[in-house]
């Protein structure tokens, strides 16, 4: 008599897998798009300002690539919602959500950069003080260790190497 091994994972086919992840990135990317729409959004209304004009050119060049990174990230955060939108019905949702899941990625690690940058200008408008850098930098290593370090150490940690 031979003992079968525990049952670990589920029980679904490719397609219903697929579903499953989807409307978990969908989630995902509806709080990540919130984020970053409220902040390009917010961006978009600095240039009116009459402070914007008397900006360092430095700081005039920092927010221009802050504008161009929030925009990039919007993009890749609402590029899922297009790619599912123009390939749906078409039998082609796993590989969509692999997709949208490198699209959310690219997304994310631009949100990283655009929030950087904008941090970075708004203290350096805020105070001249030398420690700007060095207080953006902590805070980019903050949301490094928050939104990779512990997740990825979390998926070494409790998933085998089959997984």
């Amino acid at each position: 008599m031979t003992q079968e091994p525990p049952h670990t994972g589920r029980d679904e086919s490719e397609e219903e897998r697929a579903d499953r992840m989807w409307g978990e990135l969908i989630q995902e990317v509806r709080v990540a798009q919130t984020g970053v729409q409220i902040l390009f959004g917010f961006l978009l209304t600095v240039v009116f300002q009459p402070k914007f004009a008397r900006l360092p050119d430095a700081d005039q060049v920092i927010y221009i690539v802050t504008v161009v990174l929030g925009a990039c990230a919007t993009g890749a955060l609402i590029g899922p919602v297009s790619l599912h939108r123009l390939v749906a019905g078409r039998r082609v949702k796993p590989q969509a959500v692999r997709l949208a899941a490198r699209m959310t990625f690219v997304g994310l690690v631009l949100l990283l950069a655009t929030m950087a940058s904008s941090l970075l200008l708004i203290l350096r408008v805020a105070t001249q003080d030398a420690y700007v850098p060095w207080l953006v930098a902590a805070v980019v290593v903050w949301y490094l260790v928050c939104w990779y370090a512990l997740p990825l150490w979390a998926r070494h940690r409790h998933t085998g190497s089959d997984d």
